[in-house]
């Protein structure tokens, strides 16, 4: 397949067609940032190295339990619609390439360690040497400056570091890890937003500029109440389980059906009468410990026990169905098997199922927004290791064929 239209018609145009990135990006939070350009037409270059291939290809579920470079779901995940390209950065060779890849590209973005890419001459001040108007973006996970910015690590790191980490749990057990690494969900929205900004810039400048996102302060926005009642009120906050402060019950109750459950949350003395009534209105209930919110807070491990006695004896389903014509907030706790036979998502098309050369056909999500005229899609399965080498080198880059094989020869391609 040739680069640039993904298997798009000429009336299938999305919002960022003809941009071109190169995604010198690695592991999560990086790769997630571009592929949302990826999604909406822009042409993105996933460069990486055989001698140190993204770490997202090593992580596991692998397609059919089999470990493989090109089998990660993970990987698959982070890279739809993106050509991969081989370049060993180490190599004597590899700048000369790079130099050809920031004179094509409108965005760099890396997302390494602070001062890799300088240690390559790929800093920012090299750039626009070459390409005085290109946009370059370094999201790393405390930032390009200051005493710590050196320090490397993963999102699942940088969870604990920002604070997730003592929040999650139970009161009276060790902190808990949130699912995955969570700051690595965050950032990139930050990050893609802030390119889209730089681009709308640069179009009425004619400038570019460097974006220096840290991963740590993008978190922190979603700490923000409690460092702010922290601030004002002197309150830190602390684990709490299922628990808030302004509702109850509020928590995850059994259902029957083997391992199923039910959020359920309560926030007012009105929906909770409303939940009494779909319980049959039990004499517990009336009891003046559960009248209120304050008086439900007091004895909430009781109430919990109570819901959990109620609900055992129905279906996720089906409580969900009754609390939500009623008025009660509440969803099923759903597992991947549920989420793939939602009709909800069915409807919209979340999935797209694609054919991978190595690992065959699966499922993709596509982006949660639809653009009303350029609504984005996902044409094309993340690639194998180096699969558009030669491609992009000749395509786009303009390489000779004798330069491709010197190159080739040479291990810079490796």
């Amino acid at each position: 397949m040739k680069p640039g239209n993904l298997g798009a018609t000429a009336l299938e145009k999305e919002a960022l067609e003809g941009l071109k990135v190169a995604d010198f990006c690695w592991a999560g939070a990086g790769p997630l940032m571009t592929k949302y350009l990826a999604v909406h037409g822009a042409t993105v270059i996933h460069i990486e190295s055989a001698t140190r291939p993204d770490v997202c290809r090593a992580m596991a579920p692998y397609k059919d339990n089999i470990p493989g470079l090109n089998r990660s779901g993970y990987f698959a995940y982070y890279n739809p619609n993106k050509y991969g390209m081989l370049l060993n950065l180490n190599h004597p060779r590899a700048g000369e390439v790079a130099r050809k890849i920031v004179s094509w590209a409108d965005i760099v973005a890396e997302s390494y360690s602070a001062g890799t890419m300088k240690r390559w001459g790929l800093a920012y001040q090299n750039l626009v040497r070459i390409k005085p108007d290109i946009i370059m973006i370094s999201t790393c996970n405390q930032g390009q400056t200051g005493p710590r910015a050196t320090q490397g690590g993963f999102g699942t790191q940088l969870t604990s570091l920002s604070g997730f980490v003592h929040l999650t749990g139970w009161p009276d057990r060790a902190p808990a890890l949130p699912y995955g690494a969570y700051t690595d969900a965050i950032a990139p929205r930050f990050g893609a937003a802030a390119l889209i900004a730089a681009l709308l810039y640069r179009r009425r400048t004619g400038k570019g500029q460097y974006l220096d996102l840290s991963q740590y302060e993008a978190a922190l926005q979603f700490l923000a109440p409690a460092v702010l009642d922290l601030t004002v009120n002197g309150r830190e906050a602390s684990r709490a389980g299922n628990h808030s402060p302004c509702a109850a019950p509020h928590g995850v109750y059994p259902c029957s059906g083997d391992d199923r459950w039910i959020a359920i949350a309560v926030f007012s003395d009105e929906k909770w009468k409303a939940l009494c009534r779909l319980m049959g209105n039990p004499a517990w209930s009336k009891e003046p410990g559960f009248s209120t919110l304050s008086g439900r807070k007091d004895n909430e491990d009781e109430l919990d026990r109570r819901m959990g006695e109620w609900t055992v004896q129905h279906s996720a389903e089906e409580l969900m169905g009754l609390m939500q014509a009623a008025g009660v907030a509440a969803g099923v706790v759903k597992n991947s098997k549920d989420m793939y036979e939602d009709p909800q998502l069915e409807h919209r098309r979340h999935f797209r199922e694609l054919d991978h050369p190595e690992i065959g056909k699966h499922n993709y999500e596509e982006l949660p927004f639809r653009l009303s005229k350029t609504p984005g899609r996902i044409g094309m399965p993340a690639p194998c290791l180096g699969e558009h080498t030669e491609c992009v080198c000749r395509e786009l880059l303009g390489i000779t064929d004798q330069e491709f094989v010197d190159l080739l020869n040479s291990g810079a391609l490796d």
